[in-house]
């Protein structure tokens, strides 16, 4: 019976026509091969409806006006809801957008038979994209794998599709299965830089689409998550890191660019030359870029381009604009560490300092830590001529662990 009414659903939603592709499937190929022609569109959560540069993206990489688009709400606590939501959004931008039923919570579907459904996966594989809705990430991994690890069928497809050339776009916990390591369970983040992260918890196995070599987070600035992506990067022997924020996205070429569209930006962390020491977390030398609207890097070739608007030229270190000392007394507020970079960039200072401290009941309160920013020489920035926003490439950023004295004040 339930095969019968996947089959009738799929017939329905999914049409008579199946993607066409010209490009050939390599059989087995993993993510960093030269083969996988596809590509990705990873937004930070909260993309709103009338987010044409990310919706519109999806759509162009799919295919273009029709093309079949399988929508996952695999994270969703009410996956019916949700994954409806996200097909009519689909739509509304041209695409022949359907509901995959494949998800832990969703009621009228047994998922574990959905995930291994031939029928269903063959819609997957035929689809020229996918898209992956918000929610708990573990419940993606948990519906698209079986418990001992190995792919379903669906799974499989999916793979199958984004190496053909097909899209896969994920937002909030779509965002977070793209790397190979994902948060699980995590704690706050300043809880995260105290205590560090412990494997089969904090963080946990991703789908890995963006290759073994990238680590990606999502909601970044505006929960200040950049972070408590170094601990998990030191933890897994990541030297690159990709933090998206809120309603804006990072397109992952299959050359390995990576552009930033939509409202805010993209922080990158590399930790090639980076040091750390036993204890309390403390990192020293990590590069850090943010990344505008419009910029893009090269993950393979470590290479920035600026936005068109902001190819004139790079700031003037000669005309600073700020000239007062550079301190933020909440470095994890939102937006806060760009802020705060946007101002060096242009300031006379060589460096900027934010720390971090909790409450008096929460975990190890007498420890906080301070965030150094310095520009180097390597360090450079832009501004658009339309916008005011900065885009800043290879700051460095120091953290150590500091002791809070307590109480902070004292009446009198």
């Amino acid at each position: 019976m339930f095969r019968s009414a996947v089959q009738v659903a799929l017939a329905v939603a999914l049409g008579s026509t199946p993607f066409i592709t010209n490009n050939t499937y390599a059989a087995e190929s993993p993510v960093t091969d030269t083969t996988v022609r596809g590509s990705l569109v990873i937004i930070g959560g909260n993309a709103r409806d009338d987010n044409h540069a990310i919706w519109d993206r999806v759509v162009q990489l799919s295919g273009g006006k029709g093309a079949r688009i399988a929508v996952f709400a695999s994270a969703a606590s009410n996956p019916e809801r949700i994954g409806q939501n996200n097909v009519d959004t689909l739509k509304t931008f041209g695409a022949n957008a359907f509901l995959v039923p494949v998800a832990v919570r969703m009621k009228s579907v047994d998922y574990k038979i959905a995930a291994d459904d031939p029928v269903v996966a063959e819609s997957v594989r035929t689809a020229g994209g996918a898209y992956f809705a918000g929610g708990d990430q573990a419940r993606i991994t948990r519906a698209l794998r079986h418990p001992d690890g190995t792919n379903t069928l669906v799974l499989d497809a999916l793979w199958d599709m984004y190496r053909r050339g097909g899209v896969i776009a994920g937002s909030s916990a779509g965002a977070a299965i793209m790397s190979s390591t994902m948060f699980g369970e995590p704690r706050t983040v300043l809880a995260t830089l105290k205590l560090g992260v412990v494997e089969g918890q904090e963080i946990t196995q991703g789908l890995g689409f963006i290759g073994d070599d990238v680590f990606v987070d999502q909601h970044l600035l505006v929960r200040g998550r950049f972070a408590r992506m170094l601990p998990a990067m030191l933890k897994k022997g990541y030297k690159l890191g990709l933090g998206i924020d809120e309603n804006t996205a990072m397109v992952v070429s299959p050359n390995r660019d990576v552009e930033v569209v939509g409202y805010k930006g993209a922080l990158l962390l590399d930790l090639a030359q980076a040091t750390s020491q036993e204890g309390a977390f403390n990192v020293a030398n990590v590069k850090v870029s943010y990344l505008d609207d419009g910029d893009k890097f090269n993950i393979a070739t470590r290479s920035f381009l600026p936005s068109l608007e902001k190819l004139e030229g790079p700031l003037d270190r000669t005309k600073p604009y700020y000239r007062e000392p550079l301190f933020s007394a909440d470095i994890l507020g939102n937006s806060t560490v760009v802020d705060l970079m946007g101002k060096l960039i242009d300031s006379d200072q060589p460096d900027a300092i934010g720390i971090t401290l909790g409450s008096p009941n929460s975990v190890q309160p007498d420890l906080g830590f301070e965030f150094r920013l310095t520009r180097t020489a390597d360090s450079v920035g832009y501004q658009s001529a339309i916008t005011d926003n900065y885009s800043i490439f290879n700051m460095r950023l120091d953290i150590r662990p500091i002791t809070i004295r307590r109480p902070l004040y004292q009446y009198k």
